[in-house]
């Protein structure tokens, strides 16, 4: 088994993927910014799991630089890097009302920490001629699509397309994958609910009927980590159920 860096992954998205990682066998490193309280609930729930948390903020170079060693301590060289954190406005704005600080932290947050984890885990990938990376993206990223009133994590987003894509060529030589999830409208529970739930409650927002769910992407994410799956990379995958999201507020 290997071991998977999950950034944010003790709630919210990242959890249903911590989850899954975990219950394969995997070594998993979860960084957390804050919430010390789902951090504890998630070792509670693997207590005999390989798995070892580290309170991070992704928009610092030097806690990325400390979760990247802590992690290699601890299990050595990392096989599958998700980048699941990313800072979000979730005030609704257009870019002229953006603070310099809310700008720094989105681009920091989203794009900026994607290079430095990559620059402090691509090497050991080389080495072993294997690596998964999955970074998230907004569905309609990889057309650059505007986003109204998601200006700053939209540029960010659309910015990390490009480094997704540019990395999987550039590493592909060397056994390494990367590809970009996009998830759609999962908000609130959805976010750390099973596909099973979802589907007894109806959405008639999102065609396909039901909410999508952190297992959904968990399920994406685990699919494109596979050994085998390495005829795909430099791909952006839309995990929405039909939804358009970018334009269902306008």
């Amino acid at each position: 088994m290997g071991h998977a860096l999950i950034t944010a992954g003790t709630k919210g998205l990242g959890r249903k993927v911590t989850e899954s990682f975990l219950e394969m066998g995997h070594r998993v490193t979860v960084s957390y910014r804050s919430d010390q309280e789902k951090a504890e609930e998630l070792k509670r729930l693997y207590p005999n799991a390989n798995l070892h948390l580290v309170q991070a903020d992704v928009t610092q170079k030097k806690d990325l630089e400390n979760l990247v060693l802590e992690a290699e301590n601890k299990f050595g060289g990392i096989d599958y890097l998700i980048n699941n954190a990313g800072p979000f406005v979730f005030e609704r704005k257009k870019l002229m009302d953006y603070t310099d600080k809310e700008w720094d932290s989105m681009v920091r947050g989203n794009l900026d920490a994607v290079f430095h984890l990559l620059k402090l885990t691509v090497p050991s990938m080389r080495k072993r001629k294997f690596g998964r990376i999955i970074n998230y993206g907004f569905q309609g990223a990889n057309s650059a699509a505007g986003w109204l009133n998601r200006s700053a994590f939209a540029a960010a987003k659309v910015g990390l397309v490009s480094l997704t894509k540019t990395i999987a060529y550039e590493e592909a030589e060397n056994g390494i994958t990367s590809n970009m999830i996009c998830p759609g409208n999962i908000v609130g529970e959805m976010k750390e609910a099973t596909i099973e739930t979802s589907r007894k409650i109806l959405d008639q927002d999102t065609p396909i009927g039901r909410s999508g769910t952190g297992e959904d992407i968990a399920r994406t994410v685990l699919f494109l980590c596979n050994r085998d799956s390495d005829m795909i990379t430099g791909a952006v995958f839309d995990v929405t159920g039909g939804l358009d999201v970018i334009h269902r507020h306008r």
